[in-house]
């Protein structure tokens, strides 16, 4: 077992850190089990918690331009406060819970490029600055996020990008204060009325809201510009619907 010492922010000798992870992948509103193992330094200190969160890339816009941050989320203590000595073990089981909003990092297998996604390990040691200890974790769709994706795919859109934007969706409840757009280019069907589409998944325990934001094209006769569709999609009952015939019912009806 290596562990991460923690000379940086506790000077040398200082407590050593490692998360363990039973499974590394995981689901919006699954969990993530495992151990953060500790190892006592060469003097004793008393460790006030141990806490955990997801951490994504996130873009804010400003003004004009952006920026991209790092945003941690679904933070939860696995532990509190206690005497680490010198040279003591000390283990830490977890079952992390996965907020239902937590944006894909993979899609149909594959991972999303860009699209990142870690468990961070906060230990915090009185009298000491707060370290942490980062495990990348891949996020996989919901089975109701799965099939309409994949009947993107069958109807012949093509994947383009993901990204996280911090930002509130209007009239949509959100838990967190970012959400996630998956981009993909029109099948040749659309390819006159769409520039691009992008899928954005608001989700809870029994619904997800699906946004679809079209990129319409213009010309001199029209101004073009963005058209939104809203989807209510009930977990129990998704398997019940023919989703790409009802996909392209939908986008058609929307767009005429």
């Amino acid at each position: 077992m290596v562990f991460k010492r923690l000379r940086q922010a506790m000077g040398a000798g200082g407590p050593a850190v490692e998360t363990v992870l039973g499974d590394p992948n995981c689901r919006p509103g699954g969990h993530l089990e495992g151990r953060v193992q500790l190892l006592g330094g060469e003097h004793p200190v008393e460790v006030t918690h141990v806490a955990l969160g997801l951490a994504t890339r996130v873009e804010v816009e400003s003004g004009d331009a952006g920026y991209d941050t790092t945003q941690e989320f679904g933070r939860a203590h696995a532990t509190g406060a206690f005497r680490l000595d010198p040279g003591q073990r000390y283990d830490v089981p977890f079952r992390f819970e996965v907020p239902w909003e937590t944006p894909l990092t993979e899609l149909s297998g594959q991972h999303l490029p860009v699209m990142t996604m870690r468990l961070r390990t906060e230990l915090a040691v009185a009298g000491a600055v707060d370290q942490s200890d980062l495990d990348p974790v891949s996020v996989h769709p919901l089975p109701a996020q799965e099939r309409l994706l994949a009947a993107l795919l069958r109807l012949g859109f093509r994947f383009t990008r993901a990204g996280v934007e911090r930002g509130h969706l209007y009239g949509v409840h959100q838990t967190l204060p970012f959400y996630q757009e998956i981009e993909f280019l029109p099948a040749p069907r659309y390819a006159d009325v769409i520039n691009q589409l992008a899928v954005i998944f608001v989700t809870d325990p029994q619904q997800m809201r699906v946004l679809l934001e079209v990129d319409r094209p213009g010309n001199r006769f029209t101004a073009g510009g963005e058209a939104f569709g809203r989807l209510t999609v009930d977990h129990a009952t998704a398997d019940q619907t023919d989703w790409p015939t009802h996909l392209d019912t939908y986008l058609r009806r929307s767009l005429s």
